[in-house]
């Protein structure tokens, strides 16, 4: 499945949810539904700078060139969130994550139902998800030369 189709489907999931307490609940579950990460991953390396809440995220890079994350955060709404984000970018390569146009944050209502801290954390997020896209990229970059 492309990113933009999963998107269109989480689109269409939170089209069926009218009210925003629904909207928060089905988030949480998503975020309990998250296997979360290794005890070895929870250090500081791993932790994303400007996140109210914290959360831990790792990638790695398959033998078939695809992007796998992982993310754990001690606020359970902001591992919905992020759960949702690996959901869309997880599986793919570096350069599809890179190109990506994350469109379905607005069209669910996500950025304007979410506090700002939360909101600059989730861009945050978004942002160290790209940043190891672009490093398993120039990666690969070097392995080819």
């Amino acid at each position: 499945m492309t990113i933009n189709e999963t998107q269109d489907e989480i689109i269409e999931e939170f089209s069926e949810i009218d009210d925003w307490m629904d909207r928060y609940a089905y988030i949480i579950d998503l975020g309990n539904a998250l296997e979360g990460v290794d005890e070895s991953v929870k250090t500081p390396d791993h932790l994303i700078e400007g996140c109210q809440s914290r959360v831990w995220l790792d990638a790695k890079l398959t033998d078939d060139g695809k992007v796998e994350y992982a993310a754990e955060s001690d606020a359970i709404i902001v591992k919905g969130i992020i759960s949702l984000l690996i959901k869309v970018l997880s599986g793919h390569t570096p350069d599809e994550i890179l190109g990506a146009d994350l469109y379905f944050i607005p069209k669910i209502g996500l950025s304007e139902h979410l506090s700002p801290t939360r909101s600059n954390g989730l861009l945050a997020m978004v942002k160290q998800m790209r940043l190891y896209a672009l490093a398993f990229k120039e990666l690969q970059e070097k392995n080819k030369a």
